[in-house]
């Protein structure tokens, strides 16, 4: 997958995007034109030809235009786009020698290779890498991950949200197989994780392919939304509205994996 620009992207660029995007279906079908004009008989069919073929054109110019916008969540704007392809410098890990900046099929991602030194006030995850500069409240954040820890039944991979300290957050386990302590929502406030969902699946198929993860949050609602390749249908919800606003970060409880392709909506809390 192609690198996007790394940084606070607004509205313009976005469009502009997604015109380079369409680009590809209509500059081939330009470059046909003056081939095609020799084969009309009179003049008033060429510019017939030539009427429907701008009409399919920008048909197809608003086609692919809609689809690459319809990517960017209507209700927030973008805060953050990143692709690590300049480095880890946005991010806090609370231990910076588990985590490194890795080439994955010529491609750079943030890559958690190995258990942080790291020791929670409560029972909760150890691999724990934080946004640095924003908080937000109400949110949407997608991002791409890969495990590359050895299949068993709590294999996993976390996103943490509402994060104030070490001591109050949440955060999303998508473990291999469910139980109370594995594929939930949890939150730890002032105590061990406790499970907040209200929805979850029998477990997250992890294999050794990448897999994209959407989380969404409104604060007012207390509504937690997780999402696991298909965007349409959360696989697992929560209600809560303990922390109205907090960081955001990547990591897991104690397994390895590959993070890239972040992105988080909303409004910034400084």
């Amino acid at each position: 997958m192609g690198k996007m620009q790394q940084g606070t992207v607004g509205s313009l660029n976005e469009e502009v995007y997604s015109a380079v995007l369409a680009m590809p279906l209509i500059l081939p079908a330009i470059a046909v034109i003056h081939k095609l004009d020799s084969s009309y008989a009179t003049i008033s069919d060429m510019n017939r030809f030539h009427r429907k073929l701008t009409t399919a054109l920008v048909c197809s110019f608003l086609s692919c235009t809609c689809l690459a916008l319809a990517k960017e969540p209507a209700k927030y704007p973008l805060i953050v786009r990143e692709d690590f392809s300049a480095g880890s410098k946005r991010w806090k890990p609370t231990d910076g020698n588990a985590w490194r900046i890795a080439e994955h099929h010529g491609n750079r991602v943030y890559s958690l290779y190995q258990q942080s030194k790291y020791s929670p006030p409560y029972r909760s995850p150890l691999n724990i890498s934080l946004l640095e500069g924003h908080r937000v409240g109400n949110f949407e954040l997608h991002v791409r991950v890969m495990t590359t820890a050895r299949d068993y039944g709590h294999r996993s991979m976390c996103l943490f949200f509402g994060y104030q300290d070490p001591s109050h957050f949440y955060y999303v386990h998508l473990g291999q197989k469910m139980d109370d302590h594995a594929n939930q929502i949890f939150i730890v406030d002032s105590a061990a994780r406790t499970k907040i969902s209200t929805k979850t699946t029998a477990g997250t198929p992890w294999d050794d392919r990448w897999h994209n993860i959407k989380v969404v949050r409104n604060v007012d609602s207390g509504l937690i939304e997780i999402y696991w390749d298909d965007m349409e249908q959360p696989i697992m919800t929560a209600q809560d509205r303990s922390f109205p606003s907090g960081r955001v970060g990547l990591g897991s409880f104690d397994d390895t994996g590959n993070w890239d392709d972040f992105e988080l909506y909303g409004s910034s809390i400084r």
